[in-house]
């Protein structure tokens, strides 16, 4: 089995280089209503925030983590990009582990949301394949539950590898990071 979190640090290190090159942070996103350098303040947000701050941030956004990520991505995606970009390369980052989530919770919101970026900006994934493949595995383990995504009578097919889930009659055939941007309802 592969551990889930050494595969954290290269999919944000590899989305850094990307964004360093690329000059896209005010670009959409697949994140509705966020532009590249919001998802990019919100990934990084363990990097910044100790858990003491995001307590407070929790608190003050009602216990609600959509209105606390939506708070803190409006705020932070106004630092400089080199502070971004430093805070992706992170240790800090790498090593999270949301809340309940574990390893597999860190791996998702790592793969997930560099491909909110790279997918909105036509660009090729960034995340290692065994990290997007682990990804799929979690979600369709879910049976499509995270993000309430209905799998019912769906058969999901990898055009760039072997993975393959469902036998259902309806069938979704496209790349892995675009199986997992569906399966995370984007």
């Amino acid at each position: 089995m592969t551990d889930l979190q050494s595969l954290v640090a290269p999919t944000c290190n590899r989305l850094a280089d990307v964004l360093e090159t690329a000059g896209a942070w005010d670009k959409p996103s697949l994140c509705e209503k966020w532009l590249v350098r919001h998802v990019v303040a919100h990934m990084t947000m363990p990097a910044r925030l100790t858990p003491e701050q995001f307590g407070a941030e929790m608190a003050a956004a009602g216990g609600d983590f959509g209105v606390l990520s939506d708070t803190v991505a409006a705020r932070d995606a106004s630092l400089p990009t080199e502070d971004l970009l430093g805070q992706l390369r992170s240790p800090k980052l790498h090593g999270w582990q949301p809340p309940g989530g574990g390893a597999a919770g860190a791996l998702s919101h790592a793969v997930i949301h560099s491909l909110d970026v790279t997918i909105a900006l036509g660009l090729p994934t960034v995340a290692p394949d065994e990290a997007v493949t682990a990804v799929l595995d979690l979600l369709t383990g879910a049976n499509g539950a995270w993000f309430g995504v209905d799998l019912t009578d769906v058969r999901l097919e990898a055009t760039d590898s072997a993975w393959s889930w469902g036998s259902g009659g309806r069938t979704v055939r496209t790349d892995s990071g675009s199986l997992v941007a569906f399966l995370s309802g984007r």
